[in-house]
């Protein structure tokens, strides 16, 4: 934990309440005591310091001061098909710490029906996954995740207004041309799972725009593709 995310609700007169897993981490992890300044920041707000008043191993007290931004996003949007549970975990991770900031997940052909019953598309673990990812980079601007269960209704009604404006592209192994490098424009990246995106689904993808493109001759699980992907397009 690189940063110590605290919501809103839980600062009051620049005092902060920890408890939880994040003080477990305080405690086990960087040994902290009272007096001691980690960096803190505000869930969708600033970052800054928060000097340690009390502690107990029920809660901890910070005295908060939010004065620097968060970096920048990545102007992205990524269009991903639902992948296994496990996977799920650690794409949320993935993109909330390379700075994407809008998600949506699809359903299409080859996304197991078993993949949209799991416990991990609460909201609530959604969001835990996220903060992971903002507490690693150091971040605290929280992404938007959006659940789309019908590809189909999707790509036509709203795909092809949210494209609008962006560079327009489909990861795909049997494209002819190589993933662009370093795009100097807002992007929208759609990533298909295990086996790829159906013929279908692809061109139908091509009908509002999308180009497609490969990574090389090799194929790469989906919590791979994404980061490589990402990098790819905006560097860091």
């Amino acid at each position: 934990m690189n940063l110590l995310i605290l919501k809103a609700e839980n600062i009051k007169h620049n005092l902060a309440t920890v408890a939880g897993r994040q003080l477990e981490h305080l405690i086990s992890v960087k040994k902290c005591t009272i007096g001691d300044s980690i960096r803190v920041g505000q869930l969708d707000g600033m970052i800054g310091t928060g000097v340690i008043l009390a502690l107990n191993e029920r809660s901890a007290t910070l005295r908060v001061t939010l004065e620097k931004s968060p970096p920048l996003s990545v102007p992205l949007i990524l269009v991903l098909a639902l992948p296994r549970p496990k996977m799920l975990r650690r794409v949320l991770q993935s993109i909330s710490s390379m700075g994407v900031k809008e998600l949506y997940l699809v359903n299409c052909h080859r996304v197991e029906k078993s993949f949209w019953q799991s416990p991990l598309l609460t909201e609530e673990a959604i969001e835990e996954q996220l903060i992971l990812g903002l507490e690693q980079a150091r971040d605290t601007i929280m992404p938007k995740v959006y659940i789309r269960k019908l590809f189909k209704p999707f790509v036509e009604d709203e795909l092809s207004r949210i494209i609008n404006g962006t560079e327009a592209i489909v990861a795909h192994p049997n494209s002819p041309e190589p993933c662009p490098m370093n795009l100097q424009q807002p992007g929208t990246l759609a990533i298909g799972p295990e086996g790829g995106f159906s013929s279908y689904e692809v061109d139908k993808l091509a009908s509002i725009g999308f180009s497609q493109v490969h990574l090389g001759c090799r194929i790469l699980r989906v919590e791979t593709a994404v980061p490589v992907l990402v990098s790819r397009l905006y560097p860091a």
